[in-house]
């Protein structure tokens, strides 16, 4: 009897235990539940959605997360209050916590909110994942990351995770590499499938606004090589109309010895020569001064698209106070 005792002991034992297990399965049903009793997500929330094409399931995880549209900075630095000196466009709170995203007024940004929108929602999303899944999903991450990844802006953008953020570089890997990488290995593709119903449109965004920044550096760097170029050329021109000038008023010293001497034919067999180099050096001030006026226009048209520029990244500055270049 005391091994048939103990047999329903543990069988009764196993029964108890499957009761928390089962109850477990199901919190965060219950949870979402009373986080969405009575919510009515913002119209400018249901419109990100719909342009990330999110899922239901991707929908869930943003709405459960009541998120904001935040425009006033120190507003949005209370709700994200990461380090001031860092610019930051949204932020999600884990444990289904709140996402915040910052509204972009600015049009030539276009895209800004909705890529921010998806990526925190992919933070929310990977909190949900189970150690497993993450397992899996961490291996598939990093090696496209060491194997598959080229763009270097993304590369660059991973590495300042791995300084500011270093114990959660594949998370934010799964939120980059999904509203960023425009291909990626067919696993990670079908597995961001359950988010987006088309993430290529999420990653549209993306490329849309990053383009402003990119074509205007690129003008940029196109402007200043053009004006290093003709500042080199304008020094060379400018050391020969000196050695000309000097040319020029050493044989003009000449001739004017010849006529106290009374050679006057041989400083008339000088006129034309000096005359001619006369008119060749004046040309060659016109054109020493026509490069000064361009190497001026340019660096005009550089300020101007510097300061447009500059406009674009205050645009997404949400620093309260700008920090001054160390």
């Amino acid at each position: 009897m005391r091994p048939y005792t103990k047999l329903v002991s543990f069988v009764v034992l196993l029964a108890v235990l499957a009761v928390p297990v089962a109850a477990l399965a199901h919190m965060n049903d219950v949870l979402d539940w009373w986080k969405l009793r009575g919510y009515d997500p913002p119209a400018n929330v249901v419109t990100l959605a719909s342009e990330d094409t999110m899922t239901d399931n991707a929908k869930h995880l943003f709405y459960i997360n009541h998120p904001q549209l935040i425009g006033d900075k120190t507003q949005f630095r209370n709700f994200c209050t990461i380090s001031e000196q860092t610019i930051v466009l949204g932020c999600y709170h884990g444990i289904e916590n709140g996402i915040a995203v910052y509204s972009v007024s600015d049009t030539r940004l276009n895209g800004v909110e909705e890529v921010t929108a998806a990526h925190e929602t992919l933070h929310a999303a990977y909190d949900r994942l189970s150690s497993s899944e993450k397992n899996t999903l961490d291996q598939e991450l990093t090696d496209f990351y060491n194997n598959g990844l080229h763009d270097q802006r993304i590369i660059d953008t991973i590495n300042s995770y791995k300084k500011t953020e270093p114990n959660d570089v594949v998370n934010e890997m799964h939120s980059v590499f999904g509203t960023e990488v425009t291909n990626l290995p067919a696993p990670l593709e079908t597995y961001y499938k359950q988010y987006f119903a088309n993430r290529q449109t999420v990653v549209n965004f993306s490329n849309q606004y990053e383009s402003v920044f990119t074509q205007n550096q690129q003008q940029l760097d196109s402007i200043k090589n053009q004006i290093d170029s003709l500042k080199s050329e304008l020094a060379t021109d400018k050391q020969n109309i000196q050695d000309e000038e000097n040319l020029l008023s050493s044989q003009n010293k000449n001739m004017q010895d010849l006529l106290r001497s009374g050679n006057n034919s041989a400083y008339n067999a000088q006129v034309a020569s000096y005359n001619a180099q006369v008119v060749r050096l004046r040309a060659n001030i016109a054109a020493y001064n026509d490069k000064v006026a361009q190497v001026n226009s340019l660096v005009e048209e550089y300020n101007s698209l510097a300061y447009t520029q500059e406009s674009l990244y205050n645009s997404l500055d949400t620093r309260v106070q700008t920090q001054t270049a160390q």
